[in-house]
């Protein structure tokens, strides 16, 4: 019997969740020995056409051709997987969607004209459907290789749904906004990361977007009550999942 094969792929971003699965050494090592990797060109140049048994995306869509290249994909693919903020939630680069994207162009390169962009940053799900969507920026590496095996493995991965403030409490952290009036996004931010940011004293930035449960129009009054005014709220929340916390701000 021929082993599953897994392909990942890159669109608009930094590498860096693709850099997390390399990272994951001694148990790529296992992974690989019971896959074939088709297609990852952050680890090898040898590509092997599809259909594909799992394919990993990483970066949102930004250009006509992004868009084109993702249909591709899933249509070459028996699961599709995204992983980290720009395939889930468009990534640092939506915040083009609450500006002028055609000023940016101009201000940025020397002939503008040559950009062939759209306006819009957007998650992979706008375009195709997708299998199960992995938060992180970048992904944790514990919960890239809990999403492989279980899809390798047929059954549903194991991922956490609720928010940092319970992997405070597990790690024995105390909260920053209560003892020192921090301001932080613990409350409707999905765990995953380890509650890292608090705890060493510093709100949490909302790396792993809304949890199951965010509800920002009651966290958005306690950001401005912790010294936060309007503008600084917003820049709080237009960060590493802008598109995805915007949604949820919404009555």
């Amino acid at each position: 019997m021929a082993a599953p094969t897994l392909a990942v792929f890159k669109l608009a971003s930094c590498d860096g969740c693709q850099l997390t699965l390399l990272d994951c050494e001694d148990e790529l090592l296992g992974l690989a020995g019971r896959v074939e990797i088709a297609h990852f060109l952050e680890a090898s140049s040898a590509v092997r056409p599809g259909p594909y048994d799992v394919a990993l995306v990483e970066g949102s869509v930004t250009t006509a051709a992004d868009a084109e290249r993702v249909r591709r994909i899933r249509a070459e693919s028996r699961r599709l997987i995204t992983i980290g903020a720009c395939a889930t939630a468009g990534g640092i680069q939506a915040l083009r969607n609450f500006a002028d994207v055609e000023e940016f162009r101009r201000a940025v390169y020397a002939r503008p004209d040559h950009i062939d962009t759209l306006a819009t940053s957007t998650p992979v799900s706008a375009h195709v459907d997708v299998d199960f969507e992995l938060r992180g920026c970048p992904v944790d590496r514990g919960q890239l290789l809990e999403v492989l095996t279980a899809h390798l493995a047929g059954r549903k991965p194991d991922i956490p749904n609720h928010s940092v403030c319970f992997a405070c409490k597990r790690r024995g952290t105390v909260c920053v906004t209560v003892a020192h009036g921090t301001p932080c996004l613990g409350p409707v931010t999905q765990a995953g990361c380890g509650a890292i940011c608090p705890a060493y004293g510093r709100g949490c930035y909302g790396c792993f977007g809304p949890s199951g449960s965010a509800n920002l129009p009651a966290l958005i009054p306690r950001l401005r009550r912790d010294g936060l005014d309007q503008r600084a709220v917003e820049r709080l929340l237009r960060t590493f999942n802008a598109s995805a916390f915007e949604e949820e701000s919404r009555p």
